[in-house]
């Protein structure tokens, strides 16, 4: 998985670099928040982001500002890094639109845990989505008969929305998940196959 570091300070961003690379993750690098705004604002941009909260030009807040208010439908998972780890801070950098938070200096353990629960809870929400477009793509195959279908008093043919004519059967299947099977009943059967006579009567 892709992981953004947002850093401008060269010796943090490289032990982040570092650490997070030795846990797998494919690492980018920003210098600043603007930078970081570019990236994360792309289709194909990383769904996992470190934020230095203090940086040149666009801070971490501003970045998740932002990215929240893009509304995008596969929303990256951001956390802060830190010095201000007062409970004002804390709340400040949640209603940006944080998801979670480091305090500098970071300890490797702890940011090797939080990066990895922020990729669970990616892979949960992505799951999550790819149910419900399955749900979805199976309710736009659902295909229901309703209203008042117009029908030959004769033939039994059923006029569609084309205003063509066709075959009942063929109407029910196009528009549901029926299948057909084809049998007599019985007053079909004794009309169209009587039964023979016997030679002898």
């Amino acid at each position: 998985m892709k992981i953004l570091i947002a850093e401008d300070d060269s010796v943090s961003r490289r032990l982040l670099e570092t650490v997070l690379t030795k846990c797998g993750y494919d690492v980018e690098q920003a210098c600043d928040g603007d930078e970081a705004w570019q990236r994360l604002k792309e289709a194909d941009a990383p769904k996992l982001a470190v934020l230095d909260w203090m940086m040149p030009g666009m801070d971490g807040i501003e970045v998740c500002r932002r990215l929240r208010e893009l509304k995008s439908g596969d929303p990256v998972h951001l956390i802060l890094l830190t010095s201000r780890d007062s409970r004002d801070d804390i709340i400040e950098g949640l209603r940006a639109g944080a998801n979670d938070y480091i305090s500098k200096p970071f300890d490797n353990e702890e940011l090797r845990a939080r990066v990895d629960a922020g990729r669970r809870v990616i892979e949960l929400q992505e799951a999550l989505a790819a149910r419900v477009k399955e749900l979805q793509d199976a309710l736009d195959h659902v295909k229901t008969l309703q209203g008042i279908l117009p029908i030959c008093m004769h033939c039994h043919r059923i006029r569609n929305d084309q205003e063509s004519w066709e075959k009942l059967e063929q109407y029910i299947g196009d528009h549901s998940d029926a299948e057909f099977s084809h049998g007599l009943c019985p007053e079909c059967l004794e009309k169209y196959y009587p039964e023979e006579p016997d030679e002898d009567e």
